[in-house]
């Protein structure tokens, strides 16, 4: 399935098995809820950190080049392009405003009206006064220019038209380094964690809501089949996009009205072969005897820990000790 295969994101490396893959899904899932919650309310220093940890986890995990650079690179060249726009971009729009009344309403309405004073006379020999105006001194009242106190500087770049201040770098830093967070923490997750373990995982730790009556093991089953179904999706595309390039036909003579008519049969044809899959699939597993998952479970993985995840559940409570303490925004 060429078309699945393309995909930049959310696929899962099956060869080679990496370090990662033999992590349990649980504690797999608890680094990803993790890096979800860490950038919240924290420093932009520490945001950049969870940007390398992933960068030195990806590549401490000798994942393929090949690999790494399409899923790594499109998130990364997206990101900092934000943080390139958002770092440009003004900080802020200045607010003028005035006041409807005066400040001093009271004062101003008891105040007596100003005096008028009888224009200045000039000399006899510049009636005009344009001598005068000339040689007056004008006082001097610019301020002296003061040192900076500190090293201290809200504008850390101005050149032309471009103008970075602290305000905009870091609003920058925020959003580029959290949209990079949220996308690869999650798509290292399901690069490196079958659709399986991931649905037994998420059943494990879903035990609790059994006391509230909720069918856990209904959820998981559902999950793991809409996993397993979205390769059929992709293939039944793909094979409808096919079949429409090789009947070579002129979009330009059907007109509107006309590639409408066309595009309608080709999704009622591809609702009919999916629900056809999916009635295949219901056929087979009641072949199978597969009535209830309560009565009828398949192990696909026994969740066990071993050293491999102990040493993960230590750097994981670092990292939460490490976010208590360095990481909170000032």
């Amino acid at each position: 399935m060429d078309l699945l295969r393309s995909l930049p994101l959310g696929l899962y490396l099956e060869q080679p098995v990496t370090w990662l893959h033999h992590l349990d899904p649980r504690v797999k899932l608890a680094w990803l809820m993790s890096f979800l919650l860490w950038p919240v309310l924290a420093n932009p220093g520490f945001r950049v950190a969870l940007v390398g940890v992933l960068i030195l986890i990806t590549l401490a995990a000798r994942i393929p080049r090949r690999v790494w650079k399409q899923q790594l690179g499109w998130p990364l060249f997206f990101c900092a392009l934000i943080l390139a726009i958002s770092a440009v971009a003004p900080d802020g729009i200045p607010g003028e405003y005035q006041h409807r009344f005066p400040a001093d309403e009271l004062s101003f309405s008891q105040q007596a009206p100003p005096t008028t004073t009888p224009p200045e006379r000039h000399p006899w020999y510049d009636p005009l006064g344009w001598w005068s105006e000339r040689t007056a001194v004008v006082p001097k009242t610019t301020a002296p220019s003061l040192p900076q106190p500190t090293s201290y500087r809200y504008v850390l770049f101005e050149q032309g038209p471009v103008k970075i201040t602290r305000y905009s770098l870091e609003l920058g830093i925020r959003v580029s380094t959290l949209f990079f967070t949220l996308i690869y923490s999650t798509n290292l997750y399901l690069l490196t964690t079958a659709p399986e373990s991931i649905t037994a995982g998420l059943e494990d730790v879903m035990q609790p809501l059994r006391w509230f009556k909720l069918p856990v093991t209904e959820i998981a089953l559902t999950l793991t089949l809409s996993l397993r179904f979205i390769p059929l999706v992709m293939e039944e595309i793909q094979n409808l996009s096919r079949s429409i390039q090789t009947r070579a036909i002129n979009w330009k003579k059907l007109g509107f009205r006309g590639a409408l008519k066309v595009w309608s049969i080709v999704a009622e044809r591809l609702l009919e072969n999916l629900l056809m899959r999916a009635e295949q699939i219901a056929c087979a597993m009641q072949v199978r005897g597969f009535t209830t998952p309560d009565t009828h479970r398949v192990e696909w993985h026994q969740l066990r820990l071993h050293r491999g995840d102990a040493i993960a559940l230590f750097f994981l409570v670092g990292g939460w000790v490490a976010r208590a303490i360095w990481g909170w925004q000032a």
